[in-house]
């Protein structure tokens, strides 16, 4: 028997957001042209899917999609910005045991002026605490830091422990996917204070998650410093994207949307082992794109297991005797850039960010 992938299914481009680290909206999917239920059931078997967009509840369909993958998938969890609640409560009703995870991009003021949608931060809060009331206990907030909204990354981390709820983050990206190449954090030694902060939190909790989730926080600051991956990058070999017009892709990082095969005219097998996947693994296995996404990340954490045990073990100990068992300058280049060794100016051109570049949207041609 094959072994099971971790699968990202993007059932559409459309989404009623306007975010302003990702012009998506900009360049949504023809909804004729979407993902069907009939390229669904010919996906693989997986251990762990996210469904996500755009914004997936703008499919009339989503209730049918869940439940064909549902067949193939051990864990779905939906990604959403919580807007229709009525639709998000009536999937959960039918299927209580997916997650959700809602993206709140810091408290009231903050979020409404990122995403772009009035009443925003109301509308999906008062969906998570509605799923919370119907006893869903896969939900939670998800957060892209950036320098506008990092002084409220612990206050929001603050609350979702409140609730008892998960907390995801992330920072700027730039690819096809978010049809931007102009993302870059601008002041990193108050952003990088800021997951400090939090890394601290989490490896002060009684919660084995929430120590491995540090881990992904401090691995947060060594990517705004553009350094090298803490952790090898495996998509394309265990792990994919499908987009909404079946194009099988490694990942949703890169530049350019790179292509492994289209799921609507071949069979999955044939798709996966084709020489057009092996070219695009090539192409994968020498990127300098250093992401630090939740996507890639989460599978190489369980893949590389010591690494992430030895981080925590180191810092659980530490926790014995400190209040801060955690610096940001334990990374060599942040104790740099402090030191005047290394200048924002060379740090910038770490990044994925390229002011002269014109973001390629990864639509149907």
């Amino acid at each position: 028997m094959s072994k099971k992938l971790n699968g990202t299914v993007i059932v559409t481009y459309r989404c009623n957001a306007r975010c302003n680290m990702c012009n998506r909206y900009k360049a949504p999917s023809d909804p004729k042209d979407e993902i069907s239920i009939e390229t669904i059931r010919k996906l693989p078997e997986m251990y762990f899917t996210n469904i996500t967009g755009g914004e997936p509840f703008i499919r009339e369909d989503i209730k049918d999609i869940v439940r064909e993958l549902r067949k193939k998938s051990d864990r779905i969890v939906i990604s959403t910005n919580g807007f229709f609640t009525d639709k998000i409560i009536d999937l959960c009703k039918e299927f209580p045991d997916i997650g959700i995870r809602i993206s709140i991009e810091g408290l009231e003021q903050t979020n409404n002026e990122i995403r772009g949608l009035p009443d925003g931060f109301n509308r999906g809060y008062t969906t998570l605490k509605k799923l919370r009331e119907m006893g869903m206990k896969d939900v939670g907030f998800g957060m892209t830091v950036q320098d506008r909204n990092a002084p409220d990354l612990c206050e929001l981390y603050k609350l979702s422990d409140e609730l008892g709820m998960e907390f995801a983050t992330a920072s700027l990206h730039n690819s096809f996917y978010f049809v931007e190449a102009k993302n870059i954090i601008h002041d990193r030694p108050m952003v990088a204070e800021h997951f400090e902060e939090l890394v601290n939190r989490l490896l002060k909790s009684n919660s084995p998650k929430k120590w491995f989730r540090a881990y992904f926080n401090h691995g947060l600051i060594n990517y705004i410093y553009g350094q090298k991956r803490l952790l090898p990058c495996d998509m394309s070999f265990d792990t994919f994207f499908i987009d909404p017009y079946g194009d099988v892709m490694p990942c949703n990082g890169t530049k350019d949307k790179e292509v492994m095969g289209n799921l609507n005219t071949m069979s999955w097998d044939e798709l996966w082992n084709s020489e057009q996947a092996e070219r695009v693994r090539k192409v994968v296995r020498n990127c300098d794109r250093n992401c630090w996404m939740i996507g890639s990340v989460s599978p190489a954490m369980h893949k590389y297991i010591w690494v992430p045990a030895w981080w925590v073990i180191r810092h659980k100990f530490k926790a014995l005797f400190m209040k801060k068992p955690y610096s940001m300058y334990e990374l060599k280049v942040v104790r740099d850039y402090r030191d005047g060794k290394v200048t924002k100016e060379e740090l910038d051109k770490c990044s994925t960010c390229d002011m002269c570049a014109v973001a390629n949207d990864g639509l149907k041609k």
